[in-house]
């Protein structure tokens, strides 16, 4: 069966919420990757040996969510039925963490997964980090500033891309003073208030040190995710990295939730974006 037919039957043959749970639990390993109880991961195996890995970071503000949203999910069907192998980490969490700590626990799992790609059967040329929210900002930020990278023994190459899904806090200062009155206490708790850490957290202005090869940055009609998008990618390009930048429809938190809801559906538009940007960077 072809990848494209594959697709296809996920599509025309949907399973339940309850059984796609459980048909990904069946394939499903949890690993740990640092000896915290949320340094853990899920993993599913591709189609052959040599597939590539897309690794998932879950969102929620720094302070919540977990890797087993992953299940079930239409980006773990969509990606399965295209032969990719599939990682959904958990992270250290603010409080008890700082955001620090949370992009060197990406950074750790992405070496833990390529350092043990034999045993787990898949390519580890051909890694791509996806995030949604504060998963958005981590992955930007492991990709942009390789002081995450070479703690964990990785050059900013040992992944071939980064998609940031509906970020907002490429530019943490700036979105401090944006998000003051729906969000300020979030970011407050994430990212303190000093200026000089809230800078040493943005994406943007570390986008012209060595940066990963290759990022599509997507967004909803969310002004701040908006406005940090176009201007982290174009940060990036200043660099010469491969950046592009894409909005969808969906305004607020619905559509912020819909882009990472949605997305491995295959009518939600972002799908076929994310399918040729995975497609091309592995082939590289």
């Amino acid at each position: 069966m072809t990848v494209a037919t594959a697709t296809l039957a996920v599509a025309a043959h949907p399973l339940s919420s309850a059984a796609q749970t459980r048909r990904a639990e069946t394939g499903m390993q949890t690993l740990a990757y640092g000896t915290d109880r949320l340094q853990q991961l899920d993993y599913w195996a591709g189609a052959s040996r040599n597939a590539p890995l897309v690794i998932f970071v879950h969102g929620g503000g720094w302070q919540r969510g977990d890797k087993r949203m992953m299940l079930g999910s239409a980006k773990l069907r969509h990606w399965q039925a295209a032969g990719y192998a599939v990682a959904s980490l958990n992270y250290r969490l603010v409080p008890d963490a700082t955001v620090e700590q949370q992009a060197a626990d990406v950074a750790s799992a992405v070496a833990y997964l390529k350092a043990n790609a034999g045993g787990l059967g898949f390519d580890a040329r051909r890694i791509a980090l996806v995030g949604h929210s504060a998963g958005a900002h981590l992955v930007a930020l492991a990709g942009t500033d390789p002081t995450y990278f070479r703690a964990a023994g990785l050059a900013m190459n040992d992944v071939a891309g980064i998609v940031p899904l509906d970020g907002a806090g490429y530019n943490v200062p700036d979105q401090m003073g944006e998000n003051e009155r729906l969000m300020g206490n979030t970011y407050r708790q994430a990212f303190g208030t000093d200026p000089v850490r809230q800078r040493a957290l943005s994406p943007t202005l570390h986008a012209a040190a060595p940066n990963a090869p290759a990022f599509l940055i997507l967004h909803v009609q969310r002004e701040d995710a908006r406005r940090q998008s176009e201007e982290l990618a174009a940060a990036l390009r200043r660099a010469g990295t491969d950046a592009n930048v894409q909005g969808f429809a969906g305004r607020g938190l619905r559509g912020h939730a819909q882009i990472n809801r949605r997305l491995g559906e295959p009518d939600y538009p972002a799908t076929p974006v994310v399918d040729a940007f995975l497609t091309r960077i592995f082939a590289r």
